[in-house]
């Protein structure tokens, strides 16, 4: 995604963390900025987590899907450091505005996709995805997260409908 929208050219995917995570309301998808914690995985410092919720993989379109995705990239820095982009966030720009700013990466994104990752978002059935034992709270002095605070569980993946190309 962050190669087809130029607006994302900045962010380093190899630097975000994926995980699985709870239910929080109707969200889809959240992210955190890692700038205080220590997460490691692999010997590379991840700067953001991106927690998939349950209504991302329960009944979700794959364009919902794509859409949350950039969604959550959208509110990354433009100096990808580890916090958030201070006027994208949602306090900045409430509901229409954000949207407006969304929607256009969203088609255009759509228009000329990564058809593996659009195959994956399709996906129905079991999947395997990275999961906290031990979540890191940012405020912590310990030793950095690492591989052994995650562990890979299954997730249903429930799609209405499949995209086709």
């Amino acid at each position: 995604m962050a190669k087809k929208v130029p607006e994302l050219s900045h962010v380093q995917p190899a630097r975000i963390l994926f995980v699985a995570g709870e239910a929080r309301r109707g969200s889809r998808a959240t992210i955190k900025p890692l700038a205080s914690a220590k997460v490691s995985l692999k010997g590379t410092r991840a700067l953001y987590c991106i927690t998939l919720r349950p209504k991302f993989f329960r009944a979700s379109t794959p364009e919902q899907r794509v859409e949350t995705l950039l969604h959550e990239l959208l509110h990354i820095s433009a100096a990808f450091d580890g916090r958030l982009h201070q006027g994208r966030r949602h306090s900045a720009l409430p509901g229409a505005k954000f949207r407006s700013l969304l929607r256009p990466l969203v088609r255009r994104y759509l228009a000329d996709a990564d058809p593996h990752l659009l195959s994956g978002l399709g996906h129905h059935g079991e999947v395997i995805a990275r999961q906290w034992l031990e979540r890191p709270t940012g405020k912590s002095s310990r030793n950095p997260y690492t591989e052994k605070h995650l562990f890979f569980g299954p997730v249903q993946m429930i799609t209405r409908r499949h995209l086709h190309s």
